[in-house]
């Protein structure tokens, strides 16, 4: 029996990761306590995705577990041993804001739950493969201080720096830097997920994404900007815009592409890697070039203002350099360009917006 365990399983990337593994003929054991409502309200519960994934997928078997519940993920871990093939660690507190807000709460959940996990897996399931989705805010906000130029609808780099073709590669340094408590959290994680892949052996990736998105993104305006930007565009509800005019750029990477990285990896694990990935320069866009494709799936304007406050720490321009993932995964592509991944979120939300009314 092959087990992947998903963490964070109803979440955006754990639901497309238990989909996806399920199609492979793989049992899923899911672990999801639905933290999610509790950062940012019910509109955020992923519950919804929890049914979703029980109804539809014979080999998937839920755990309302906590990350930081020590016991119960070593008791879960233990159940299954060595048929664990693989681990998938999604879970997280996503938010800078919330972090400041309920510092332990974010250290405890992304730092020491990550820890229980690698614990675990060490322990039962050594020669499973340890996947984890980490953010590009370990960087920080050294990415702000490129040399950016503005331009009518976004802000880029200099065409003379040596990021300015792929975008950012892994070799920018996480040090001397503001990252917010989340993003010191997360690197406490990427680090530990290191650390147990070059010192004991262990086969973990560290995956440092960029915007990480798709229709199943329960998008809420403190985190998932292009999840909630389309959502408001199809309930015609304000959108906030916070800092550099709206010019801020992302690249956007669909669940499934970045779940199809992991099922490459799976297949030839290394030990101890780290990855930028992201939408790079197939598939970006800033906020402002976002809220015009909104308007034209919508056929109306947006009610959208701008927050002239910058954000503490929030990148002005972000783009991921995948060619060193590429390098050791050469057959992997991308499905999903950023008009592919918006039509797509504006598909599900407009559903999910009738049912709603009709109900």
């Amino acid at each position: 029996m092959s087990v992947v365990v998903i963490t964070g399983s109803s979440g955006l990337i754990g639901a497309e990761a238990s989909r996806f593994f399920a199609a492979k003929g793989w049992e899923i054991a899911g672990i999801d306590n639905d933290m999610r409502s509790s950062f940012f309200g019910p509109d955020a519960s992923t519950a919804w995705s929890r049914r979703q994934l029980e109804a539809s997928l014979s080999g998937y078997r839920h755990y309302d577990i906590d990350v930081r519940d020590q016991a119960a993920i070593d008791k879960t871990f233990s159940h299954y041993g060595k048929d664990i093939c693989l681990v998938i660690h999604t879970a997280a507190q996503p938010s800078h804001d919330w972090a400041a807000r309920a510092p332990f709460v974010d250290f405890s959940v992304n730092a020491v739950g990550t820890l229980h996990l690698l614990e675990a897996t060490r322990a039962h399931s050594p020669e499973a493969p340890f996947l984890f989705t980490s953010t590009n805010k370990v960087y920080g906000d050294t990415p702000n201080r490129l040399p950016l130029v503005e331009l009518a609808t976004r802000w880029e780099v200099s065409d003379e720096h040596p990021f300015a073709k792929h975008g950012i590669d892994e070799s920018m340094s996480i040090d001397q830097t503001l990252h917010s408590l989340f993003g010191a959290s997360k690197v406490a994680a990427d680090v530990l997920v290191q650390e147990y892949g070059r010192y004991f052996g262990m086969k973990t990736a560290c995956f440092r994404g960029g915007c990480l998105t798709g229709p199943g993104h329960a998008g809420t305006q403190l985190h998932g900007f292009l999840a909630y930007l389309v959502k408001c565009a199809v309930t015609d509800t304000p959108y906030t815009v916070f800092g550099y005019g709206g010019k801020q750029v992302r690249d956007n990477i669909h669940s499934f592409d970045l779940v199809n990285a992991f099922w490459h990896v799976a297949m030839r694990p290394r030990s101890g890697e780290v990855y930028n990935i992201g939408g790079g320069r197939h598939s970006n866009c800033s906020v402002i070039e976002a809220i015009h494709k909104c308007e034209q799936l919508t056929g109306r304007k947006m009610r959208w203002s701008l927050n002239g406050a910058n954000r503490s720490g929030d990148h002005i321009w972000w783009i991921s350099d995948n060619r060193r993932f590429h390098s050791h995964y050469p057959d992997w592509s991308m499905h999903y360009d950023v008009d592919g991944i918006i039509r797509e979120i504006f598909e599900a939300a407009s559903e999910r917006s009738s049912r709603s009314l009709a109900s």
